[in-house]
């Protein structure tokens, strides 16, 4: 691999291990014992089916007021918005803040671990120390991953962070990438992005120009697979692998600083 002066990271399923489990009934219960104390009351069936109301109808407003290409539009919706409203539905005046408490507790409730893949911190201080600029691309919610990565003590590392929800689009969308390229005039022939999703981190970051190392880790999206045959003439199923320029099949952070740093 050839050495690069810009490395462009996603996170979740590429630095960051994670497992939420927002379906659980009892994640909901608590949930709706949490609005109960401020008088917004709720049944944990009602919360959730209000939950996943409001945020298909932000998404949908969204995608109508685009001027562009709806197909290319990939809006995200700030998550704090949505829990407000989950009290405003109530009769209940929450200020931003009680509404982000209650977002970042939904998170904690439905969050069974999060944590650095090992040799995480070792890449990203060997990439700085070789005077590497780091920038992170994520779809996520502000209000989740900006704590979790203080927690995890990475933020510190990246020159710069773009959040999806922060920024209203989100991966495969190009002009996600573009707000990057364009803030720092990144020349693309020497940054790279690394990700575990073909199309959200893949295609996407391919569609600007930008070169491209594929992980496919625990948390990836499922590939698809083909048939070949065998030498013997048996068949066999094989999985397939985004078209990208770099491809680890298996999350092996020491493998990722090899060819990231010909270490």
């Amino acid at each position: 691999m050839k050495a690069y002066d810009n490395y462009i990271f996603d996170l979740y399923g590429t630095l960051v291990d994670i497992h939420t489990e927002e379906n659980d009934p009892l994640v909901w219960k608590k949930l709706a014992l949490f609005y109960g104390y401020y008088d917004a009351d709720y049944s944990s069936e009602e919360l959730k089916e209000r939950y996943a109301a409001i945020i298909a109808g932000e998404e949908y407003k969204m995608k109508s007021e685009k001027k562009d290409d709806a197909h290319e539009a990939h809006p995200e919706v700030q998550i704090e918005e949505v829990f407000q409203k989950l009290f405003e539905e109530k009769g209940v005046k929450a200020d931003p803040t009680l509404a982000v408490h209650a977002g970042q507790f939904f998170r904690i409730l439905s969050t069974d671990y999060v944590k650095l893949y090992d040799g995480v911190i070792d890449l990203l201080e060997a990439l700085k120390k070789k005077g590497k600029k780091i920038y992170l691309l994520s779809n996520a919610q502000r209000i989740f991953t900006e704590y979790e990565m203080h927690t995890l003590g990475i933020a510190k590392y990246f020159d710069d962070i773009f959040i999806s929800s922060t920024c209203g689009v989100k991966k495969p969308d190009s002009r996600f990438f573009q707000l990057l390229i364009d803030k720092y005039n990144l020349d693309i022939t020497k940054s790279v992005m690394i990700g575990n999703d073909g199309i959200s981190d893949i295609a996407g970051a391919k569609s600007v120009g930008l070169d491209t190392f594929y992980i496919h880790s625990n948390i990836s999206p499922k590939l698809p697979e083909e048939t070949v045959i065998l030498p013997d003439g048996t068949e066999k199923k094989r999985k397939v692998m985004p078209d990208a320029d770099f491809v680890l099949d298996g999350m092996d952070m020491e493998r990722v600083r090899e060819l990231l740093l010909g270490e």
